[in-house]
């Protein structure tokens, strides 16, 4: 039986919310780590955190903090990598990321990715909802990984790769398409006005105008 371990990715510097966690933020009684925590838990085999810092700040979660095992800051796919190593240790087959600041992720996030990847033969999968006009838009931080590519990503990062999509392109990925309504799953928090936004989802009132 294959092990999915999941990860939430809150290694971001939260540039537009004045440098502090916006996982830790407050959304009702629960931090947006707590909301993102109890959506993707029931739906993996164990899910650890990928942030850099005191780890402290996450005990409340009880769960395992993963820093970045390559210097510097070097984005989210660290944050992936250091998941894929963290699996690997625990014997698990595939990973699959979400971000911290996304309290509203699908509750069927783990199925539809491992389906896409399963109907097109691909060996990692990105989850996507439509925009606006309705053209697919990737969400390249909600992904399912296989732990076997874990050190080739460990050498494209310190040749200095950066972009999820760029090293996704290399390999070809699956596409798991979600709904966006009455709302898109992925939809972040990042200043204080989404902050306004993601209350009024919570509540039911939020149109799918933003």
């Amino acid at each position: 039986m294959t092990r999915i371990l999941g990860v939430i990715l809150a290694g971001g510097r939260a540039t537009r919310m004045g440098g502090r966690d916006k996982g830790l933020l407050l959304l009702g009684d629960a931090t947006l780590v707590d909301h993102v925590h109890k959506r993707l838990a029931p739906q993996c085999d164990e899910v650890a955190i990928s942030a850099n810092g005191d780890p402290a700040r996450f005990s409340q979660l009880g769960l395992p903090v993963l820093a970045d095992t390559i210097p510097d800051y070097p984005g989210p796919l660290a944050g992936v990598l250091a998941g894929l190593e963290w699996a690997a240790q625990k014997g698990a087959d595939v990973v699959v990321t979400a971000a911290a600041d996304t309290p509203f992720l699908p509750s069927d996030l783990v199925v539809g990715l491992r389906q896409a990847a399963a109907r097109e033969k691909a060996a990692i999968a990105l989850a996507a909802s439509p925009d606006e006009t309705g053209a697919l838009r990737l969400h390249p931080t909600f992904g399912l990984w296989p732990v076997d590519l874990r050190m080739e990503l460990h050498t494209e990062l310190c040749r200095g790769l950066r972009k999820i999509l760029l090293w996704v392109e290399r390999h070809g990925a699956a596409t798991a398409s979600f709904p966006a309504e009455p709302f898109d799953p992925f939809f972040n928090v990042n200043t204080p006005q989404d902050m306004v936004l993601a209350q009024e989802i919570r509540q039911g009132g939020a149109r799918r105008d933003y």
